[in-house]
């Protein structure tokens, strides 16, 4: 039975594509359940036309669907109910930053580069705003501050080559571009930093003027546990539903297709079920 605690949040999408010949792909767009309190209640995939496929855990642990795409127009649509906390994201003030040497081993492969997080390019950029800033968590949140208040929302001044180093230089970018960019500057100084993306309802905040869309933010590694940043909004938001994690956003594409098929539309729902 649910409490006060928890609520029921509804996620999903659809997603069309236009093939020219048959196009295997694979779909990430599923809610993840490994985080205390998050229970995935009840869930449906459809397509048109319907096709076999079958499902897997990725490298770091995120469902995935395989299946091939048929030539001509394919429509599929996830749709879910998911109960989470009914709480804001949880935080502790005094969460340190561990030395290196004492890191878990499974944390280190998040302290170094990535294809988007590069985070020895921008070291000395790092270190010159955020090297005097007391470690721990003061230190994510004085990043995630910076990257809120110099950092432009917008959707036209992003691609999917754009680097955290990019993001740097023009000041504009997406949520999946904040989270690269304090990614990058929380791994150039040894603070364990993953990628994270999924839904993200409208709760208890001025609802947005456009269209819902998957969202991202990321995760930093402090006292033994990791917890949830986000830059974008840089707020402890209701309803953070994970779908998937990994070094940043080319781990956890939602969709990856090898071959010509066309995207051409998509849509996406989180909404708290009363």
């Amino acid at each position: 039975m649910l409490t006060s605690q928890f609520m029921i949040v509804r996620v999903g999408c659809t997603f069309e594509y236009e093939a020219s010949e048959p196009c295997p792909a694979v779909f990430q767009i599923r809610p993840e359940q490994t985080a205390a309190g998050v229970a995935l209640l009840k869930e449906s995939w459809d397509s048109v036309p319907a096709l076999a496929f079958h499902d897997y855990l990725d490298l770091y642990g995120n469902h995935c669907r395989r299946l091939t795409i048929p030539a001509g127009h394919f429509g599929v649509r996830y749709d879910a109910e998911v109960s989470v906390s009914a709480e804001p994201a949880p935080e502790d003030l005094t969460a340190r930053q561990h030395p290196v040497d004492e890191l878990p081993d499974e944390t280190l492969l998040y302290t170094v580069p990535s294809r988007y997080c590069l985070s020895d390019e921008l070291a000395n950029e790092a270190w010159d705003l955020f090297g005097s800033t007391p470690p721990g968590w003061s230190c994510v949140q004085a990043i995630c501050d910076w990257v809120h208040e110099n950092v432009r929302f917008e959707y036209s001044e992003t691609s999917p080559r754009k680097t955290a180093v990019d993001v740097l230089a023009t000041r504009t970018g997406v949520c999946r571009d904040f989270a690269h960019l304090a990614v990058t500057f929380c791994r150039a100084l040894s603070i364990p930093a993953r990628y994270a993306f999924g839904y993200l309802p409208d709760i208890d905040v001025p609802p947005p003027l456009t269209p819902m869309d998957f969202c991202a933010w990321f995760e930093a590694y402090l006292g033994g546990q990791w917890w949830t940043f986000d830059p974008r909004n840089n707020q402890r938001r209701k309803g953070n539903i994970v779908i998937g994690r990994g070094r940043d956003a080319l781990d956890v594409a939602m969709i990856t297709t090898y071959g010509a098929a066309q995207f051409t539309a998509m849509t996406v729902w989180a909404d708290r079920v009363d």
